[in-house]
């Protein structure tokens, strides 16, 4: 119970976003068009939460997912709905700008 717990809320083992950069994953960044064109990470795709149900053809199943939004609380959001349609390998990465400092 208490793993399943710190899972949900991002808890557990450190993820590495710039080996999964180095490997293919996708950065999905699910901010508005808007906070997209104000600053993103180079080679993300912006999808906005509101609009990713609908948009899941454009996310590679084969590829690690990254989410990332402003804060980290869209990008969880995300990572949930891609993990219910069948997306396996999916991370929650926070913050953008954090992001973008992890992976460079």
């Amino acid at each position: 119970m208490i793993n399943t717990i710190k899972k949900l809320l991002g808890f557990g083992p450190a993820v590495n976003y710039k080996e999964l950069i180095e490997n293919g994953a996708q950065i999905i960044d699910v901010r508005t068009k808007g906070e997209y064109q104000g600053g993103h990470i180079r080679g993300s795709v912006n999808i906005p939460l509101n609009a990713l149900q609908q948009s899941l053809s454009k996310i590679k199943k084969d590829k690690p997912v990254i989410t990332c939004c402003a804060s980290g609380m869209r990008s969880a959001s995300a990572k949930s709905i891609l993990k219910a349609s069948g997306f396996a390998d999916v991370h929650n990465g926070g913050g953008w700008m954090s992001l973008n400092n992890k992976i460079k």
